[in-house]
């Protein structure tokens, strides 16, 4: 085995000794406190040695107090999407002064710069240490001062504008391009088109150097905001297609142990969850939060550990013998294991003419940059879902009124109970049940609706100028090749399901579809739970199985 780094020897040797007495009073906060205290404060806290680049605080972490001992820590913060380095910490200087004095949590995160010695004070330690000896939370507390200062200025700095989009707000094609950019965190205005212009004219992306592209394509607007949407190799150790919770959840536990990924994603990151105005039943958010909110971190975290995300991208073949992958446009990639999560997508409204007024009133799925269609207006919601649910609860604060029809006889059959009582409390809201669209009105832009309340077989002609419809969706697949096995949905089979025409002697994994190697989590998954959370488990729960897959692919090249 070849010897390791000094700096990891190093490492290991220190990481055997404990601070002392004698250490801590070398550190100024603590050159003042009696024996008594520093022998309490050398048996309490935590000694932790660090390796370069290794993090010891995150942003958003329950407080602790941190005092750097040996070596350089760097402070880093999210801003408008980048990581920023934003401070350092020297040999004596401390972290988390904020949050101990505010009671919060962590404002920013803190990494070694180089090999590190920090200890941690957690709270109880903290408050035991500050009633022994006083002037430690002063001290404390004038370091969190000048830091919010820093802070404040910080906030207050201005987005730096990547392109502006020039159309009107109601205009689908505006609608989509500004979705696109949201959802891929770009930031950009929305400016409504000069006096004069066409009331047809064509969107148009303004970048920053001032050039100009008319009627782009979502790849159009990718390339030019600087978004990948060509991957930088064709050889792969995982491709995963779809980046919905689940697939953005197997590529980060794939770069974290190693392994080449990339994603494609042939709209935008997040899928239908990144929709979603509010989720709060997944673990961890006790105030719940947005979809976007959930992908951008999953995006992140993926892009940090060195996954690698292509967009607009769609997959036309893929061989189940040779995994190779054919993009849209004849590149193809190849890889060991093929990860399908490629998630569903919303069925139509079965209403005569809806194709005339989709982008002019009628949608399919709603998300938070939608809140300047419904500002002000009559609105309506086609579902009984959960995604039904947040997008009524969301637009609530946003519309005159917002009227939800459910085709069957309540939200309890389909919904979250603590939806449902968000719903119940809220005048904004009315809930129709036995109630369908049936006709749509108007001119150009959608002005009516024919609702049918199904109990008394009357239609009343509704002056709905916006309708957001999620009715349930549907797996797109047929570009699989029929050695993946669906159910007559179109959904895939996966473990035992697959086992009627599994080719191999081994059993197939639990989320190995019909053809070994391939393998399908989240909503395109035939019996899967339709929840953030269960898509989340997957893509944890699909990197395991991956490993167990290669590790029998290895020993049968070995001839084992």
């Amino acid at each position: 085995m070849p010897e390791p780094p000094a700096v990891v020897r190093a490492y290991r040797e220190a990481a055997t000794r404990v601070i002392t007495v004698q250490e801590l009073r070398e550190i100024p906060v603590f050159r003042a406190l009696p024996d008594a205290t520093l022998d309490y404060l050398a048996r309490a806290v935590e000694d932790i040695r660090l390796l370069p680049g290794e993090y010891f605080a995150h942003e958003g972490d329950e407080r602790a107090l941190f005092v750097v001992v040996e070596g350089l820590a760097e402070l880093t913060k999210v801003v408008n999407g980048e990581e920023r380095v934003i401070g350092t910490r020297k040999p004596g200087q401390l972290f988390g002064e904020v949050p101990m004095t505010l009671s919060t949590n962590f404002p920013a995160s803190g990494r070694a710069k180089g090999a590190a010695r920090i200890l941690r004070l957690e709270v109880p330690v903290y408050y035991s240490l500050a009633a022994m000896a006083p002037s430690v939370p002063a001290f404390v507390g004038g370091l969190a001062r000048r830091y919010l200062d820093s802070l404040q200025e910080m906030a207050a700095e201005q987005p730096q504008i990547e392109a502006r989009v020039i159309g009107p707000r109601i205009d689908p094609n505006v609608r989509e391009i500004a979705n696109f950019l949201t959802r891929n965190h770009v930031p950009f205005e929305r400016d409504d088109p000069a006096p004069g212009s066409a009331p047809d004219a064509a969107p148009i992306l303004e970048l920053r150097d001032g050039s100009r592209r008319v009627a782009p394509s979502l790849r159009d607007v990718a390339e030019a905001v600087g978004l990948d949407v060509e991957p930088s190799t064709d050889e792969y150790d995982v491709v995963v297609l779809g980046a919905g919770p689940a697939g953005l959840t197997a590529a980060v536990n794939a770069a974290a142990e190693g392994l080449r990924v990339v994603v494609i994603e042939s709209q935008t990151p997040g899928g239908q969850a990144g929709t979603s105005t509010r989720i709060e039943n997944y673990t961890g958010f006790p105030y719940g939060i947005s979809g976007d909110d959930l992908a951008s971190r999953a995006l992140t975290q993926a892009k940090r550990l060195g996954a690698e995300i292509v967009v607009t991208r769609t997959v036309e073949a893929i061989d189940p013998v040779r995994h190779e992958i054919v993009l849209a446009g004849g590149a193809a990639l190849t890889a060991p294991v093929a990860i399908v999560a490629t998630g569903v997508e919303w069925r139509t409204l079965p209403v005569p003419s809806v194709d005339r007024y989709l982008g002019k009133g009628v949608y399919y799925g709603a998300a938070r940059s939608d809140s300047a269609i419904a500002q002000g207006q009559d609105i309506c919601i086609i579902g009984a879902g959960n995604s039904a649910g947040q997008a009524a609860v969301f637009f609530s604060r946003h519309a005159r009124s917002v009227t939800m029809l459910v085709r069957g006889e309540s939200l309890g059959a389909s919904m979250s109970r603590y939806l449902i009582d968000q719903i119940a409390a809220n005048a904004q809201i009315r809930v129709e049940p036995f109630s369908e669209v049936v006709g749509l009105h108007g001119d150009t832009d959608l002005e009516g609706a024919d609702v049918l309340e199904k109990s008394s077989g009357t239609t009343t002609r509704r002056a709905f100028a916006v309708i957001f419809v999620m009715i349930g969706a549907d797996a797109v697949t047929g570009w699989l090749p029929p050695a993946v096995a669906r159910d007559p949905h179109g959904f895939i089979f996966t473990g035992a399901d697959a086992a009627a025409t599994w080719p191999l002697e081994r059993r197939p994994f639990a989320l190995e579809t019909s053809a070994p190697g391939i393998f399908a989590i989240g909503d395109v998954r035939s019996g899967s739970v339709k929840r953030v959370a269960a898509g989340v488990g997957e893509g944890g729960m699909a990197i395991a199985f991956v490993h167990q897959y290669l590790a029998l692919r290895e020993g049968r090249a070995q001839g084992r």
